[in-house]
């Protein structure tokens, strides 16, 4: 199935199964929890560590439900196609996910999902995904699809939730603009 397509139906079906777009619990202005979490870069691991991020500039925290699944493909795909967008920036992109994690290196590396792009973290449990209230209430022990900025200071500079993969990038580099500009 082409990308095109994969997208309009996952916009039909989050249209229909889900109407109205989740609002995330932590709000702007919020202290972000720190957390540090196995994560893999293109196939290889490593220990993700949020305030060791946050020293090189902003950080965005996108929970995803889980790798190799249809929304999460697209999601991966278009951060990765918007990348350098991000680095302009001076912003990290971690993905993160408490759902098929024994998958996360190769999601982390094929072309078609992170390509090596971003790093994608393992939230073994749902821990993280509930410190920032991002979990999946239709599969427990899943995160859903939250995405946040956090500003170098650790506050959530911007929260958007929304089960639909499509607008979460636009979202957040909007406002990473924002932040720049203040």
């Amino acid at each position: 199935m082409s990308l095109t397509r994969n997208l309009a139906t996952l916009g039909l079906i989050g249209t229909l199964a889900f109407a109205s777009t989740a609002i995330a619990a932590l709000k702007v202005g919020a202290k972000a929890p720190d957390f540090s979490a196995p994560a893999y870069l293109a196939g290889q691991p490593f220990t993700f560590n949020l305030t060791d991020a946050l020293k090189k500039g902003p950080v965005v925290v996108y929970f995803f439900p889980a790798a190799h699944t249809s929304g999460c493909n697209v999601e991966a795909h278009l951060f990765s196609e918007a990348i350098d967008k991000f680095k302009a920036q001076h912003a990290t992109v971690i993905g993160v996910t408490a759902g098929n994690l024994d998958e996360l290196a190769d999601f982390s590396k094929e072309t078609e999902h992170c390509g090596g792009k971003f790093a994608v973290a393992a939230d073994s449990g749902a821990k993280i995904a509930k410190q920032y209230d991002a979990l999946l209430k239709l599969k427990p022990g899943w995160s859903d699809r939250t995405s946040y900025v956090i500003a170098q200071d650790g506050t959530v500079a911007h929260a958007y939730s929304a089960m639909s993969p499509n607008q979460h990038v636009k979202e957040t580099l909007d406002a990473l603009s924002a932040l720049a500009k203040k």
